[in-house]
């Protein structure tokens, strides 16, 4: 895979995949996937956003199989009802990336469902997702399921404890462990695809440290990270260089379920795509299954034989449901 780019990408003719995120790595995503003739659906939750995507990808792509879709990962009402209209409007879904994302907003804020908005976001609403779209995925073509990690899981650990982030809010812990989730449930989606022979692959990825607007989004444009983002560009590779473990993960015949691809160069923060380094916390297996079964009660969803049931409903505090775990 030495310095492997968007030119090494197959074709993608009869391929159809779901892209979040709207903008940066999401963006760059989609346009490159619709070059290599795939079919694509961009999910996010601006649909101004969204229009100016599909009009840019089409002003550079002709013809382009690319069209917008409203879904908020805030929100599992939103994230359900995203998925029954891709399931009337596709047979199969060939390629799920779960991209969006939001990173260290500086006070703790909720999602609609009560989760601590990093990980609700950047997680549970991936997983409940993935969830709804398996059904026309295990119909897909060699399907696979890319999950955005970041190599802020390398700091990353799991609190059992305080999942939700109710004591003592820190933003940078918070999203490390909303990422470390992202690549534990990739590890583990493989383990379950495997055993349950459901013939997905099942892949991480992260981009190193790319010029999106997380941090303009996240910490806000006056922060110190959001000053950062804005006067030191040199410290941030340009978002397409960043999609491109993405895109590997996503197209390439060399790229293995249950790995982990990221970029080469300086601690895996830039470069071309190559093999991760796994943080050690990600492959237990025992806090992985935990997981999972924690992210199945919270999110009501079921992905077959290892789900456990929620005893509680929807719309109690999540405090209550963590405890009857």
């Amino acid at each position: 895979m030495t310095r492997w780019t968007t030119e090494d990408i197959p074709p993608q003719y009869g391929r159809t995949a779901v892209v979040t995120g709207t903008g940066g790595l999401g963006y760059e995503d989609a346009l490159a996937l619709t070059r290599a003739g795939c079919e694509v659906i961009i999910a996010g939750r601006d649909p101004r956003k969204g229009a100016d995507a599909v009009r840019r990808i089409r002003s550079e792509v002709s013809p382009a199989k690319i069209s917008f879709e409203q879904l908020d990962l805030a929100s599992l009402a939103s994230v359900s009802a995203f998925a029954e209209r891709v399931g009337k409007q596709q047979s199969k879904l060939d390629l799920l990336i779960n991209n969006a994302g939001v990173m260290v907003p500086p006070q703790r804020q909720l999602t609609s469902d009560g989760f601590e908005l990093q990980l609700g976001t950047n997680y549970l609403g991936h997983f409940a997702l993935t969830c709804h779209l398996l059904p026309l995925l295990r119909k897909g073509d060699d399907p696979r399921v890319i999950s955005l990690s970041s190599v802020a899981a390398r700091d990353g650990a799991i609190d059992f404890d305080d999942l939700n982030s109710e004591h003592g809010y820190k933003a940078m812990p918070v999203y490390s462990q909303s990422k470390l989730a992202c690549l534990m449930f990739a590890i583990e989606l493989q383990r379950r695809s495997d055993a349950a022979g459901w013939g997905i692959s099942s892949i991480a990825a992260h981009p190193g440290v790319s010029r999106t607007d997380l941090l303009h989004n996240g910490p806000g444009r006056w922060s110190a990270f959001g000053i950062a983002r804005s006067l030191l560009p040199f410290l941030f590779q340009p978002a397409a260089q960043g999609a491109l473990p993405t895109l590997f993960s996503a197209t390439s015949p060399e790229a293995k379920g249950g790995a982990y691809y990221g970029p080469d160069k300086l601690s895996e923060t830039r470069g071309f795509p190559a093999s991760a380094k796994i943080p050690p916390q990600a492959l237990d297996k025992i806090a992985s299954a935990r997981l999972w079964q924690i992210s199945q009660v919270l999110t009501d969803v079921d992905f077959g034989s290892e789900a456990i049931k929620a005893a509680d409903s929807r719309g109690q505090a999540i405090g209550p449901r963590l405890a009857a775990i």
